[in-house]
């Protein structure tokens, strides 16, 4: 575990429970802090409680979708600056256009990367978020 991993929240917003697990698992032995929420709902409520220090958010989510989420998070002055890594199945041009419209500061589809290359953009996002 690295010293610099041992503050950092990431919130992983995932309705799948083996995906939550693994990624949770992944990012835990990297030594960052994770909290997981199953729906969008439950997403957003943690994200005002805990203030992460980045979002790895799910689109299809039950109750409120990850674009649903992303807008709320845009919207407020506190939660803007949070890095939020969209992490998907939606693959297409519309879905991912969407996705960076509304200022996700990554569009990853999941079946083109293996978590390793995921926790790869999580430390290349978080190293470069100027927050």
């Amino acid at each position: 575990m690295t010293k610099q991993n041992k503050n950092t929240t990431i919130l992983l917003i995932e309705d799948d429970d083996f995906l939550a697990s693994m990624y949770e698992t992944k990012l835990e032995l990297e030594g960052y802090k994770v909290l997981v929420a199953y729906d969008g709902e439950k997403g957003l409520a943690m994200i005002k409680k805990h203030l992460p220090d980045l979002i790895l958010l799910d689109i299809v989510l039950p109750k409120l979708d990850g674009f649903g989420v992303l807008k709320e998070i845009k919207k407020s002055k506190e939660l803007q600056s949070i890095p939020v890594i969209l992490l998907t199945n939606l693959s297409q041009k519309e879905d991912i256009k969407k996705g960076l419209d509304l200022k996700a500061d990554d569009y990853l589809i999941k079946a083109h990367y293996m978590p390793s290359e995921v926790i790869s953009k999580i430390k290349k996002q978080l190293k470069n978020d100027s927050r």
